[in-house]
């Protein structure tokens, strides 16, 4: 029987002409794509690993970035899955998943795995690739904008029951396993370079939050919009909303609920001619969205993590 083998990988890039050692939100539209060399293959390709056990592709692609070209990024769009045979290390099939990553300072050294680095614009880079499957992969990540704005839509972690809970319903805290899927979605959260942090202000809504708005210091934005009860009431005034938190800028996180996520994504995507069929929101569980710059701030892909 073929052995499955799950990998992730990247489309690093930066602003053409960025300096190293410098960090920017690059809201420029020119960009240089980061090309490794594999002595062991002789072959140029976007850098790419397999997973860990217990590792999700977000954080297998961080990790793969960091080792094979000495610059940390922070992650952004799902691009695409590629799958391919492999023979080496043994007979089976691979299955990569490619995200946009955004270059963070950094410095590369040549290692085992990797000799050589290259930064060139897309057009050059998808000359100097060595397999079709990046080449594919490259043309997706060009299908957009590199700075796409980038939302992280999260449903609040585990409550336990409304029935059984003896206090006001917006002081219900999260249970045991709750905590447990908040600090999952703590570490995928953070892969993205968060910078904002918006939620109701219902207890389990912000305890879901509240450590990744901690690690960077910022103190969380109410939205009684994105409740059950400010959508219900007007849910047109909640899209505004959201609308207003993109063009804001940066990396948000938004927390909400159940009652609200899927109407919610429906609505953009019909006003951005997007087709998302029956958006989920499992409790603990987020989507990221991304959109066009500004100034037409229009919804442009949208995956969801069930589990972080």
């Amino acid at each position: 029987m073929a052995t499955q083998i799950q990998a992730a990988g990247a489309v690093l890039w930066r602003p053409a002409g960025a300096n190293p050692d410098q960090d920017t939100a690059a809201a420029e539209t020119a960009v240089e794509i980061a090309l490794v060399h594999r002595p062991r293959y002789d072959d140029w390709s976007l850098p790419k690993g397999k997973l860990k056990p217990g590792e999700t592709i977000w954080a297998a692609a961080a990790r793969e970035v960091a080792e094979e070209t000495g610059f940390p990024a922070v992650l952004r769009r799902h691009l695409c899955r590629v799958d391919y045979p492999v023979t080496e290390p043994v007979r089976g099939h691979k299955t990569v998943d490619f995200v946009s990553a955004r270059a963070r300072p950094g410095r590369f050294q040549p290692n085992r795995e990797v000799d050589a680095l290259v930064w060139l614009p897309p057009g050059e880079a998808a000359a100097v690739l060595s397999y079709d499957t990046d080449a594919r992969v490259l043309q997706e990540f060009r299908r957009l904008p590199a700075n796409t704005t980038t939302v992280l839509l999260v449903r609040h972690a585990k409550a336990g029951k409304r029935a059984t809970w003896p206090g006001p319903d917006h002081l219900r805290p999260l249970s045991v396993e709750g905590w447990a899927q908040a600090k999952a979605l703590h570490g995928f959260l953070t892969l993205f370079g968060v910078d904002r942090v918006h939620s109701p202000a219902l207890l389990r809504c912000v305890q879901t939050v509240r450590q990744v708005a901690e690690d960077i210091g910022v103190v969380e934005v109410e939205e009684p919009l994105l409740s059950e009860q400010g959508y219900r009431d007007d849910p047109d005034a909640a899209v505004a909303r959201l609308r207003q938190i993109v063009t804001a800028g940066g990396t948000p996180v938004v927390c909400s609920q159940g009652g609200v996520i899927p109407d919610l994504l429906s609505r953009l995507a019909a006003d951005s001619g997007l087709e998302l069929r029956e958006p989920a929101a499992r409790k603990g569980s987020a989507w990221l969205l991304s959109f066009r710059p500004a100034p037409e701030i229009r919804l442009a892909g949208a995956t969801y993590e069930p589990q972080p």
